[in-house]
């Protein structure tokens, strides 16, 4: 494993998973998820999201980027909520709070490719990745494309933190498990990242 990474199984028991998820879905209400587009191509994004804070991020044919309102209704991103802030404040060892929460809601088919984030200014933060829903199979590479991966499975209630080194690091989902819980209505897996942006 890359210097810096780290994986907390569990770290959310069921009856928080369950909140959370509840209040996710109530956020989405106003602050509905969206289907982005590759840059280049305007190719659609194989996993739909939004995003709470301040700062959004987003993937469009203008490139990616951050910004204070969603791209369809304008309007400024909902908070992030306490429950996130207090696990930023928990595990990220951190001495500023987060300014941005990509959620990425995975379905049935859905696949994030082998990436860094890059986008950001504040190199030094980790960040803070928290699973909900059906399993998926996360890939961790190494500082160069080419480096060699590994694979592992993500349930819910997993954190997983790429810091140090590892926040360089090359990572994406392969697969998810459709099957692997009944947490989320519908079925589906919620990813939430939590990203400071700026330098302090």
């Amino acid at each position: 494993m890359v210097e810096g990474f780290r994986f907390l199984p569990e770290y959310l028991p069921p009856a928080a998973q369950k909140a959370l998820v509840g209040e996710i879905l109530t956020i989405l209400e106003t602050n509905p998820l969206y289907r982005g587009a590759m840059p280049r191509t305007g190719k659609p994004l194989s996993v739909r999201n939004t995003n709470l804070g301040p700062l959004g991020w987003v993937s469009d044919t203008k490139g990616y980027r951050y910004q204070p309102t969603h791209p369809e209704t304008g309007a400024v991103w909902t908070p992030i909520p306490q429950t996130l802030l207090d696990l930023w404040a928990d595990v990220s060892d951190y001495p500023h709070p987060p300014q941005a929460c990509l959620v990425n809601w995975y379905e049935a088919t859905s696949r994030l490719g082998l990436h860094i984030d890059a986008d950001e200014t504040a190199k030094d933060a980790p960040v803070v990745s928290v699973s909900l829903g059906s399993r998926a199979l996360f890939r961790l590479g190494g500082l160069e494309r080419s480096s060699p991966t590994s694979s592992m499975r993500l349930a819910s209630g997993d954190v997983v933190i790429l810091g140090g080194q590892s926040r360089r690091a090359y990572h994406g989902v392969d697969r998810i498990y459709p099957e692997s819980s009944t947490l989320i209505p519908g079925g589906g897996r919620i990813n939430l990242t939590l990203r400071r942006v700026t330098a302090p």
